[in-house]
Order: C-alpha cells, then structure tokens, then sequence
C-alpha cells in the first residue's frame, strides 16, 4: 500500500494514471505531454509500474503502458475504514437486518400457506 501511496503521491504520476485510463499509450507520447525530460517520465513510470498501477508491453521499438487498477484494493479498503470507523459492523449489521427480512417473509408465507389449506378443507 506504502508503494502505491507514494506513487500517487505526484502530480504527474496522477496525470499520467488518467491518461492511461481510456487505453494504453507508449512512452514516447507520454513524455510528449509533459514539460520534463523524458528520463524524468521514465522515471515517473517506473514508479508506477514498480507500484503495480501500470504494466508495460513491448510494442516494436516502443513500450506500451497500461492502467492496472488491483493494486489500489488495499489503499481503497484502507480509505474506506478511515472515512467511516466501524463501517465494518454496521455492514455485518446490515446483512444480519437483511437476513432476518428474509426470515420473516418466509414465516409470512408458511403461514398464509397454511391458513388457505386450513380455509380450504374448513
């Protein structure tokens, strides 16, 4: 989580991650979108490829990057329990309140299956 964090942690890194969201892109025409050297857009990749936020494919001469998103599950779960303490429980809350819902719509329907046969044979 400390890898993707910091990786997230520059503005270039951030402007790159968005501008692989809609597809791949190679290395040359991301260092094309930026006033840096492109060793410093290298180096901005490594870094995210080393977080596991991009993955690179050879493509020719080129190398072609691509969003990979699972490495950010760890950082959103983390995010997620800092915005919301105990949202944990009130999730097992909820599925405990949705699981007695069920319990009582099935007790409902035995019993109004039951009064119709005992109407029935009355």
């Amino acid at each position: 989580m400390d890898a993707v964090a910091g990786a997230l942690a520059d503005p270039i890194r951030r402007s790159i991650l968005l501008m692989l969201r809609n597809g791949g892109a190679t290395a040359g025409w991301i260092a094309e979108q930026f006033a840096v050297s492109r060793p410093a857009v290298s180096r901005h990749l490594r870094v995210l490829r080393e977080a596991k936020l991009v993955k690179d494919v050879a493509s020719g001469r080129e190398r072609e990057y691509r969003l990979t998103l699972d490495s950010l599950e760890e950082l959103e779960a983390f995010l997620s329990a800092l915005r919301r303490p105990g949202a944990a429980s009130a999730a097992a809350w909820e599925q405990r309140f949705d699981a007695l819902e069920t319990e009582v719509a099935r007790v409902r329907k035995r019993r109004r299956a039951g009064q119709t046969k005992t109407r029935r044979t009355a």
